[in-house]
């Protein structure tokens, strides 16, 4: 089995209105929160969205050999319209951050897990709304590192 390549990922959380950014350190095995960035529904079709390029920015910041989305799938396991919009996303990503690759992940329940987490904590309103998409891509990338060790390891 091949090892997991060394370098920083970075895990996206794609909602409605926002974006939520974690980051790995460069042996794969932590994944911390990032950023959460302002969805921007007003760029013209052939434009780059503003939280593209923030997140265009981010890879090349942080030198980002990958970066894994999100996939809201049903606990059914099939494919609604978040998981429509958060591929389309994704796409988009990959057209600009190219060659960079753009991983799609399940993240079945990674918001549910992070505000149950961020509550726990004692974390709740405003408070947690401002943190809930970076701790969601905290879950997604964490998962899917987790996941890649284990077909490797």
């Amino acid at each position: 089995m091949t090892e997991l390549s060394r370098g920083v990922r970075l895990g996206v959380d794609v909602g409605q209105v926002r974006v939520g950014v974690a980051r790995s350190d460069p042996h794969g095995v932590l994944a911390t929160p990032l950023v959460t960035l302002a969805r921007d529904r007003t760029a013209a079709p052939d434009a780059v969205p503003s939280d593209i390029a923030e997140l265009a920015a981010l890879v090349v910041e942080h030198e980002a050999v990958e970066v894994v989305v999100g996939l809201p799938v049903t606990l059914a396991g099939k494919q609604g319209p978040a998981a429509v919009h958060a591929t389309a996303y994704a796409a988009r990503l990959g057209d600009v951050i190219a060659p960079v690759p753009v991983t799609l992940s399940d993240e079945r329940m990674s918001t549910v897990v992070a505000s149950r987490r961020l509550a726990e904590r004692g974390v709740r309103g405003r408070r947690q709304r401002a943190v809930v998409d970076q701790v969601a891509a905290v879950e997604i990338l964490q998962s899917w590192l987790d996941g890649q060790r284990r077909r490797t390891g």
